[in-house]
């Protein structure tokens, strides 16, 4: 990448224009309300550094090589993955791993820090710890609903119309907290597409009103999800009609 050097840096400047924008559009929604729900400015700047936290890692380490297994399965170019030593999600998921959203990441590190400074917290080595860890985790949740949809392609024509879907919520994702919903809408973003987990439950223990419960829900719907993942694409893997045959 920096052998092409506009790409590199032109894809640090998108992400940063984008990171404003989201700024932006919190700044005018906070310009006429003081809270949404239990989240004041305060924690809401938490919640969206937070979720820029999330994405920007799964930018860096994980989108750019799962984000191209649709191409692979219809091209056939999935032949080379299987054919060569090693697991071929394990190459196909790192292949692809972009720096130019690391400014995005520091960002992002700056708006929590932010947050945690009006909020007026005392962030210990523990809880620093322990954020970070759910940090991770909800990465690997993110990574394992993005898997899923595009394991789709091994049994379909195309997935596309999920991924139309899967952006609107997202983008929703980015834009309101998960406790914020109520009835189907907390079943459907909690169990089914459990995005309203993502950047909500480390926001929640970062200003130490996550419940044990909430901690242990969030752990057994990532360890679902992934075991559910890896288990649908072994399965499209077994499905998958060669390009050779």
């Amino acid at each position: 990448m920096m052998a092409f050097r506009f790409s590199f840096f032109g894809g640090s400047v998108v992400n940063i224009v984008s990171f404003t924008i989201r700024i932006i559009t919190f700044s005018v929604i906070f310009g006429h309300v003081e809270a949404i729900g239990d989240w004041n400015r305060s924690r809401m700047i938490i919640y969206m550094g937070t979720i820029s936290l999330i994405d920007s890692l799964w930018m860096i380490f994980l989108c750019f090589g799962v984000v191209y297994i649709p191409d692979r399965i219809r091209s056939g170019q999935l032949d080379l993955y299987i054919t060569k030593p090693g697991n071929p999600l394990l190459r196909l998921t790192f292949e692809n791993i972009d720096p130019g959203c690391v400014p995005m990441f520091l960002f992002s590190v700056g708006l929590v820090a932010w947050g945690v400074a009006l909020e007026g917290l005392t962030v210990t080595p523990s809880l620093l710890a322990s954020y970070s860890g759910l940090v991770v985790l909800m990465t690997l949740l993110w990574y394992d609903l993005f898997l899923i949809v595009r394991t789709i392609t091994f049994f379909t024509m195309s997935a596309s119309a999920l991924e139309q879907l899967e952006g609107d919520v997202i983008d929703l994702t980015f834009k309101i907290p998960g406790t914020i919903y109520t009835g189907l809408l907390k079943i459907l973003f909690w169990t089914v597409l459990p995005y309203g987990v993502l950047a909500t439950v480390p926001a929640l223990l970062l200003v130490e009103a996550l419940t044990l419960r909430g901690l242990l829900y969030a752990l057994g719907v990532t360890v679902i999800f992934t075991v559910f993942a890896f288990w649908f694409w072994n399965s499209g893997l077994r499905h998958y009609k060669s390009a050779s045959s």
